[in-house]
């Protein structure tokens, strides 16, 4: 049902855009102040030139599923933002470490040609067999999964298709690396989970510089204002007891010089020594003018009028702000002001947190996170200078807390997972250990599973004509063992599987829509499980080529039999689900069109563009500008309701908390994302956010009973009120539109307004309503 699943829309491979991050990756290496970021930059302006290059060289067509001249579609190709290859395969470059450590002890030249020739021989299958059976290897790229498949067939007796597999591979021997980094760890657990490694927590904590800001506030507390108190209460000695606040008015003594001459000698030294606060420095501030008089009274030069009465302001000043030094005033100010300079600093934390780190596998997760930041220890003090019993800041905290390895759900649950982007990064792993439960074999299901944690990392190409991305089942090695598969066993499972993380993607962030890396992931579940269940993906506007594949109405007649029959969703967007049925009946009855090689469904995009043109009859396609397509596009989603029919409908989803609750915390998304309009210069991407987020309500709302739909509408003006006033004012007009649509009317009547995200006129929802109702 979901062969379209990774299909993309794109119109044409423009050279300016390769030019255009070629300029900005040579401006940031040009410019930069960090090493490293001038180092990634140089890197991608080197890999940019090669696209540009290879464009006008004929080595690459940009929009082909095969964009490298001489390599097949099979072959990960490195590809760049944007979708452009660079003509490198990912498995090419030089030969890595593992390779020439391998080629040494075989005896055999430093080439992969010739390592390739080792491994299918008798003496390389043993090693190979080792390593297949151990499960302590690292497949990065899907071309490193090959040469054990052909392992596995050898040693199961599929001697044909190990030899067929070997002679489609061994063209591109001498340039692609076809075997797995070895490894000290065994296979991860299926069942756990982690956002980054020890490493990269660690690569994290290890770029936390001093910072400066802090560092002078610490100084200023520590250092200058307590020198600022010793200078002030010198120049107090000067005053007469009738007017404490009047210095100069009784001659200095001997012993009073020789004490200003000793806090002119530590000023010289505390200004070598710190050197991150500079503001004693300003002659105009209130210790620059204590010090600069003192200098001047040491040198045996009186006082000018202007000056004396400078310091004397800077004396009263001080005293009437923080009282005098000794007083109770002062002493707790600076006592409180000594405690917070007395702090670790973060980057030294970090530091501490770093070496506790030091003795973990650096390459997996961490198991249990409180001990890696807890309190400074007795011991741990004495060997840092840390002060015992210093507690880890949150900014520090956080990148140990993404290397958690735990269930997906305890991640998203303790805030490791914060968007559905980041989740759909975590569920490649989730599923490679799902879809390999297809192969009996343990050492075949951990091949299976280590290469689709690969595969998936593979990056989607731009490609034209409707044509879509290269799928693992294309692969030969996959190929070659697809018939040790057995389906009945893994589609239950992945059913379970599809299930639990649909409900998990729709609780944890009910307005935000499944990004399309999730949805690939769960089309390979829905495949597995053979549940009918059509998913369909977000199209992007400024590429959208105005047609859709057959799934866009297959999901769009999933929706019909949940939403037809008068629900709120089918009433407040207007749909006639009765017709779309009808259309899938009749579509389902011809030959389907296709369009750039590629089947689409006609009669979906032709009522998607009528419906985006405000229900005029006879528009064929979308043509125009983006704001056009984009309109186009918000029709298919709000037809399909983008996954969650399918989701609710196909899949049984049924979230603990209920519809009613996800309708509501939609509703603050709403609220939060329509704060964000407010004073901002371009905030076309947000208002589409909160059509989004609205479109999920009203969907969760349709699925409330009377009495749950009712508690919600009444609960939204106290949510408003949680939110500043223009919010309330912005949103007014869809309330009332959804109001209108609970009693029997329609949303866009009247003082009501129907929400949606795209428009090609002004947007209502842009203006501030306060100045607009002036």
């Amino acid at each position: 049902m979901n062969d379209d699943a990774d299909q993309q829309h794109f119109a044409e491979a423009n050279p300016a855009y390769a030019s255009g991050q070629l300029a900005r990756a040579l401006s940031t290496a040009l410019t930069h102040d960090d090493p490293d970021t001038r180092r990634r930059a140089g890197e991608r302006q080197r890999a940019w030139r090669s696209v540009l290059a290879g464009m006008a060289n004929g080595l690459l067509t940009i929009g082909s599923r095969t964009p490298v001249r001489d390599l097949p579609a099979w072959v990960t190709p490195e590809v760049l933002r944007g979708g452009f290859a660079t003509g490198a395969p990912s498995a090419g470059g030089p030969m890595t470490r593992y390779e020439t450590e391998a080629a040494r002890r075989a005896g055999v030249p430093q080439d992969r040609a010739a390592l390739f020739a080792y491994w299918v021989s008798e003496d390389g299958l043993a090693q190979l067999y080792e390593l297949l059976d151990s499960g302590r290897y690292e497949v990065t790229v899907p071309e490193e999964a090959a040469l054990l498949t052909v392992a596995w067939l050898a040693r199961a007796g599929e001697t044909d298709a190990a030899i067929g597999l070997v002679e489609e591979l061994a063209p591109f021997a001498g340039r692609l690396r076809f075997t797995p980094r070895p490894s000290t760890r065994p296979a991860p657990d299926p069942g756990m989970v982690h956002r980054r490694t020890v490493a990269e927590a660690g690569e994290s904590l290890a770029r936390r510089q001093t910072s400066e800001a802090v560092e002078t506030q610490r100084e200023a507390l520590a250092v200058w204002q307590p020198f600022g108190d010793e200078l002030l209460a010198h120049w107090l000695e000067t005053a007469d007891p009738g007017e404490p606040l009047r210095v100069l008015t009784r001659t200095p003594d001997a012993a009073w010089h020789e004490h200003g001459a000793e806090l002119l000698r530590r000023y010289r030294d505390l200004s070598e020594r710190h050197t991150y606060c500079t503001k004693h420095r300003k002659p105009k501030a209130n210790l620059g003018i204590m010090r600069g008089a003192l200098e001047e009274v040491a040198a045996g030069r009186e006082l000018d009028a202007r000056r004396l009465g400078l310091l004397r302001h800077a004396v009263t000043s001080m005293v009437r702000r923080r009282g005098l030094p000794g007083s109770a005033q002062l002493t707790a100010l600076r006592r409180g002001q000594a405690a917070q300079a007395a702090l670790p600093s973060h980057h030294a934390l970090a530091q501490l947190v770093l070496r506790r780190l030091s003795d973990l596998d650096q390459q997996a997760g961490v198991a249990e996170v409180a001990p890696l930041v807890a309190e400074v220890s007795e011991e741990e003090a004495g060997e840092t200078g840390l002060p015992a019993g210093a507690v880890i800041p949150a900014g520090v905290r956080r990148p140990v807390e993404s290397a958690l390895s735990a269930p997906l759900s305890t991640l998203v649950e303790r805030g490791v997972v914060p968007s559905a982007e980041v989740l759909a990064e975590l569920v490649p792993q989730l599923v490679a250990a799902t879809t390999a439960q297809a192969y009996p074999d343990p050492a075949l299901r951990t091949l299976a599973a280590a290469h689709h944690r690969a595969f998936a990392g593979r990056r989607s190409l731009l490609l034209l004509n409707l044509q879509h991305q290269v799928r693992a089942e294309e692969l030969p090695w996959v190929r070659a063992v697809a018939g040790q598969r057995e389906e009945g066993a893994a589609g239950a499972v992945s059913a379970v599987a599809f299930r639990r993380l649909g409900e998990l993607a729709v609780q944890a962030f009910p307005g935000t829509i499944l990004p399309n890396p999730l949805i690939r992931e769960l089309s390979l579940l829905a495949r597995q499980a053979e549940l009918g269940a059509p998913l369909v993906e977000e199209l992007a506007a400024d590429i959208f080529m105005g047609t859709f594949s057959p799934k866009f109405l297959a999901a769009a007649r999933v929706a019909a039999e949940l939403l037809g029959g008068g629900s709120l969703y089918e009433r407040y967007y207007a749909i006639d689900y009765r017709a779309i049925r009808n259309l899938a009946i009749v579509e389902a009855g011809e030959t389907l069109t296709t369009s750039y090689g590629a089947r689409t469904s006609p009669g979906f995009a032709k009522l998607c563009v009528a419906r985006a043109k405000g229900g005029s009859s006879g528009a064929r396609s979308a043509t125009g500008s983006v704001a056009a397509n984009g309109k186009v596009i918000e029709q298919a989603q709000i037809l399909t309701t983008h996954n969650l029919a399918t989701l609710v409908h196909r899949v049984g989803i049924d979230p603990d908390v209920g519809w009613a609750d996800l309708a509501r915390r939609c509703f603050v998304t709403v609220c939060r994302l329509t704060d964000r309009v407010h004073g901002n210069p371009r905030p076309l991407s947000t208002i589409k956010d909160v059509a989004y987020a609205w479109r999920q309500m009203v969907f969760y709302l349709s699925l409330c009973s009377t009495g749950e739909r009712d508690r919600v509408l009444a609960s939204l003006p106290e949510e408003l009120a949680r939110h500043p006033r223009h919010v309330a004012g912005r949103l007014a007009p869809a309330l009332t539109g959804l109001r209108q649509v609970t009693e029997g009317g329609t949303a866009d009547e009247g003082a009501g307004r129907l929400l949606l995200g795209w428009t090609t006129d002004g947007h209502w929802l842009r203006p501030d309503p306060v100045s607009t109702a002036r």
